[in-house]
């Protein structure tokens, strides 16, 4: 078994507090892995391990046989990254942006217009590229920090909430592009969301995580067999003890 990314029992503190107590999952290659659980669970801890942008307390996490810790600079080689509250660049266009994005990972201009029209089409934003981001609305600037996270198509995208602040209509066109990635180019997504029920549509697997700890982990349809749930949102509260 080929495995994206390699939890093992991953601890956090934020001095008294304890964000990540023993998160233990692994995520297959090409599949979309969804850590799902309420605001303060400690996904975005988790996410911010993976990414390297943080450091564990305890345990450890490996991307593509990787370590997080002792092999930083390769592990970043390998992912996109989209942050849970993240910005773009105000004073220039979402083009300008995505183009400034783009040579960070383009060897030639054939690359980097390649990487900005596959960027152009992930976004759905159209002639609205033209005008300057702080003209956006907070949909918007998530779809285009959408598309600049999955432009290069890593091998690992990391999406910390990524259709937080999209209406219906965008949302599902962000799933939708998610999906084709994994799909088409073999990218392995994992993501967070507090949007159970959204979650269930997208993934392949999913870990429901609360205050640090995974306290359900299988495939929607698994888990919703095993507490005879109709959703994921029955499931949380059948094992957070809430039903």
């Amino acid at each position: 078994m080929v495995y994206a990314v390699e939890a093992d029992a991953l601890g956090k503190r934020f001095g008294e507090i304890v964000a990540l107590d023993g998160l233990t999952f692994r995520v297959e290659e090409g599949k979309i892995f969804g850590l799902i659980g309420p605001n303060g669970a400690g996904k975005t801890t988790a996410l911010r391990i993976v990414s390297t942008l943080i450091l564990p307390t305890a345990g450890s996490a490996v991307v593509f046989g990787h370590d997080v810790v002792r092999e930083a600079v390769e592990v970043r080689k390998l992912i996109g990254y989209l942050p849970g509250e993240a910005g773009a660049y105000k004073n220039l266009s979402g083009y300008e942006y995505l183009r400034f994005m783009g040579k960070f990972n383009s060897e030639s201009e054939g690359d980097l217009k390649e990487i900005v029209d596959n960027a152009a089409k992930i976004s759905g934003l159209d002639d609205r590229l033209k005008d300057k981001v702080k003209t956006y609305s907070t949909g918007m600037k998530r779809r285009l920090l959408v598309a600049r996270a999955l432009m290069n198509k890593p091998k690992l995208a990391v999406l910390d909430e990524p259709t937080s602040g999209l209406d219906v209509l965008h949302a599902y066109h962000v799933r939708g592009i998610i999906r084709q990635y994994a799909k088409e180019y073999g990218v392995t997504v994992l993501l967070s969301s507090h949007n159970m029920l959204e979650v269930e549509h997208i993934c392949d697997q999913v870990a429901l995580i609360n205050k640090g700890c995974i306290m359900a982990e299988g495939t929607p349809v698994e888990l919703k067999s095993k507490h005879k749930a109709a959703n994921l949102e029955e499931v949380f509260a059948d094992v957070a003890g809430l039903a």
